[in-house]
């Protein structure tokens, strides 16, 4: 979908130009290819290329890069968070699971906890886990609400929160 966004303006954003939340899959799509491009040759931050990659689906390549950014940052807890997603985007869930699980323990306190809960709840609803994904989101919302958190990112937890409980009325 090249530079058009008609019919995903009410997708919540996901942290970067051009690239939005889908509200069935709870996944970041692209859905304009051309301000991606520019964001990124405008970027020199590593983490943009290796983001632009999962939401692409490649994970090999986005791990390379990965690689290479947490060698130069290792502590770095958004580098950290998409190693779990190198998981996911390979679709190694319970893998990814069990990491976001860890990273949320480390993050407990701290202002990464609600991003923690949020990749943790989109990787849970892509494992089929709604239950515990909306435990997740309810959570993340909790919190982002209470730090005062960005309109984008309450809105993006809001959205994930109903659809993941949609999805377990249907199932009940």
């Amino acid at each position: 979908m090249q530079g058009d966004m008609s019919g995903t303006a009410d997708w919540p954003e996901a942290g970067f130009p051009g690239i939005r939340i889908n509200p069935d899959t709870l996944q970041p799509q692209i859905v304009n290819e051309d301000v991606v491009r520019e964001t990124l040759a405008a970027s020199t931050d590593p983490a943009d290329q290796i983001f632009v990659l999962l939401v692409e689906g490649h994970a090999s390549e986005a791990a390379e890069l990965l690689a290479e950014a947490r060698f130069k940052d290792p502590e770095s807890f958004l580098l950290r968070i998409f190693e779990a997603e190198v998981l996911s985007v390979s679709h190694r869930m319970d893998r990814a699971v069990g990491l976001f699980r860890q990273l949320l323990a480390e993050a407990h306190g701290t202002p990464g906890e609600a991003l923690a809960l949020q990749y943790l709840g989109r990787a849970q609803y892509a494992a089929g886990q709604t239950s515990a994904a909306v435990e997740s989101f309810s959570k993340a919302l909790d919190l982002r609400v209470a730090e005062s958190a960005d309109a984008a990112q309450i809105y993006s937890s809001t959205v994930a929160l109903q659809r993941a409980r949609d999805v377990l009325d249907l199932a009940c």
